[in-house]
Parts: structure tokens; C-alpha cells; sequence
């Protein structure tokens, strides 16, 4: 299992679709506070669908009450534009946190300076980032594709 972060989610309909996204994915899905909707959001629900009631996630009220759940720092994975080293590099692992800022700025400086490994998603330098439910679709496609066993 993978563990999914989100700090301070500004739209409702990304964090339904990373929501379902967890859902298939067999993820645990973090979310920090403040949000910038109410978790029962008719966009949330529409875009997590029926699929929220088999979500496996987790609610804190702070960027340090989050701190202080995570076991291993080094297994943190900082989704950010200001780094160069590409999220392909990683080698991901059972149980490792994929953390993701709030969409209309990113990770804070203090969530980056908590955590070393800060890592990016590549794209053509004609866009600033990806939407975050693409994003998280592409790192949790990644870390599971290093996870899978080989077919026998």
C-alpha cells in the first residue's frame, strides 16, 4: 500500500477523483487541513462517487500532527516543480508517503524543508505542473508498477 498526501486540498472534484483513485488503487489517502471546501461537498461525493465509503483515509488538523504519524521521514516523497530530480529515479516502497501540495501553490517551505526527498513529475516546459489528480495518478502508477510482483 501506498499512502497519499494531500496538504491543504483547495478543490473538491480533484480530491474525489484522487479519492476514487485510491480506491482502486488500494491506497490510503491523507488529507491535511485547511481545505478549501467541506469534506461532504456535493463535488466531492460526485467526483468520488459512490466509491468514497470504501476509501481507506485518514484526517489531520495540521501539516505537524501529520509529521508526527509518519514512522520513516526518509520513505516521504515531496511532489514539487522546484527540484530536478524526476519522480522516475525513485525507488518506491511499500508503506511510502507521496505528498502533494495545494494546487494553487504547491508544498509550503515548511513542508519542504521537513523532508529530503523532493522529487518531480517531467514535463515539457510549456506548462507550469500538471493538474493534481494527474499527478497523483502518474506517481501512484509508478510506485505501484515498481511494487508489483512479477507474473509467475
Amino acid at each position: 500500500m501506498l499512502n497519499v498526501v494531500l496538504v491543504e486540498p483547495e478543490i473538491p472534484n480533484n480530491t474525489g477523483n484522487i479519492g476514487r483513485l485510491c480506491v482502486g488503487t488500494q491506497s490510503r489517502l491523507h488529507l491535511i487541513h485547511p481545505f478549501g471546501f467541506v469534506i461532504n461537498d456535493k463535488n466531492l461525493k460526485r467526483s468520488g462517487l459512490d466509491y468514497w465509503k470504501h476509501l481507506d483515509w485518514f484526517e489531520y488538523p495540521s501539516v505537524e500532527d501529520w509529521i508526527k504519524t509518519v514512522p520513516d521521514p526518509s520513505r516521504v516523497f515531496l511532489f514539487t516543480s522546484n527540484t530536478t530530480q524526476s519522480y522516475l529515479s525513485a525507488e518506491f516502497q511499500e508503506g511510502d508517503w507521496l505528498v502533494f501540495g495545494k494546487e494553487s501553490v504547491g508544498l509550503s517551505a515548511q513542508v519542504l524543508a521537513a523532508f529530503s526527498n523532493h522529487v518531480k513529475i517531467p514535463s515539457s516546459p510549456l506548462i507550469r505542473s500538471y493538474n493534481i489528480a494527474n499527478a497523483v495518478a502518474f506517481a501512484l502508477g509508478e510506485g505501484l508498477r515498481q511494487l508489483a510482483t512479477p507474473e509467475k
